[in-house]
C-alpha cells in the first residue's frame, strides 16, 4: 500500500500557537479518509499544513515519490464573497489549472477538455456559460469539486463540501465524491455528518482536546453516541 503522505510528530497551529498534535499518520493511494471533531479543533489548520499554506509547529510531512503534492484538489468551506463571485461556471473550473499555468498567460486546449470533461463528470456543463454566483448551493459546490478536480492528480481534500446543502444536494455531492473515490481518488474530507462517515469512510481520524487519534467506525458511533 502506498503512503501517499506520511506525517511523522505533526504539530499544527498558528503563528506557533499549537492546536493539535503531535501525532503521526500515513494517507494511503485510494483511502476514504474522514476527520472529525469539534470546531477549532484543529481539523481545517491539519488541511492547510498538508496543502502547505500553514508551516508545521513542529514535525514533518512527506510525500510519495509518485506523488506531487502540487497536484491536490482542495474543496475549502465557502465564504459569502466566494458565493457572489461574478465569472462563469466555465471561468471558475479552469482556474483549477493555475498553478500548472507556469510562465502561459492562457489554458491550452488540454486544459480547456479536461474542464469540460470534469464539468460533465460533476454535473455543470450545461451550466457552462452562467454566472457562478446565480447557481444554487449545490451547484455551486458541484462546480468547486470540478474546479478542484482540475488540479488534483491523486488526492482532494474536502472540507465540509455538504454543509449548507438541502438533502436532494446533499446526497448528489457525497454521491459524486464516492465515485471519485472508487475511480481512485484519495479522499480527505472533514464532516460532522454522522451517516456520512459511517457510510462511505474506510478511515476516520478524530481530532479532540489538541490530540488526533485513528478510530473504528464502532468507535466512533460510541463517541456520537455519548454525545
Amino acid at each position: 500500500m502506498t503512503h501517499l503522505i506520511t506525517c511523522k510528530n505533526l504539530s499544527v497551529g498558528h503563528e506557533r500557537n499549537k492546536v493539535a498534535g503531535p501525532f503521526s499518520l500515513e494517507i494511503n493511494n485510494g483511502d476514504y479518509l474522514c476527520v472529525i471533531g469539534e470546531n477549532g479543533s484543529g481539523k481545517s489548520t491539519f488541511m492547510k499544513t498538508i496543502l502547505g499554506l500553514i508551516t508545521p509547529i513542529e514535525g514533518s510531512i512527506e510525500h510519495d515519490d509518485s506523488f506531487n503534492a502540487k497536484e491536490i484538489g482542495y474543496l475549502a468551506q465557502q465564504t459569502q464573497v466566494q458565493k457572489d463571485f461574478p465569472s462563469s461556471v466555465e471561468e471558475v473550473v479552469l482556474s483549477g489549472f493555475v498553478g500548472h499555468l507556469g510562465h502561459r498567460w492562457f489554458y491550452n486546449k488540454k486544459e480547456k477538455e479536461l474542464a469540460k470533461e470534469y464539468m460533465a463528470k460533476t454535473g455543470v456543463d450545461k451550466l457552462a456559460k452562467q454566472c457562478y454566483r446565480d447557481l444554487s448551493g449545490g451547484q455551486q459546490q458541484r462546480t468547486l469539486l470540478a474546479r478542484a478536480l482540475c488540479a488534483a492528480d491523486k488526492m482532494i481534500l474536502l472540507d465540509e463540501p455538504a454543509a449548507g446543502l438541502d438533502p436532494e444536494a446533499m446526497q448528489y455531492m457525497y454521491d459524486l465524491i464516492a465515485k471519485l473515490n472508487k475511480e481512485g481518488m484519495t479522499i480527505v474530507m472533514i464532516t460532522h455528518d454522522v451517516p456520512a462517515v459511517v457510510q462511505y469512510a474506510n478511515r476516520i481520524v478524530r481530532f479532540v482536546d489538541g490530540t488526533v487519534k485513528e478510530v473504528s467506525t464502532d468507535e466512533y458511533r460510541k463517541v456520537v453516541e455519548k454525545c
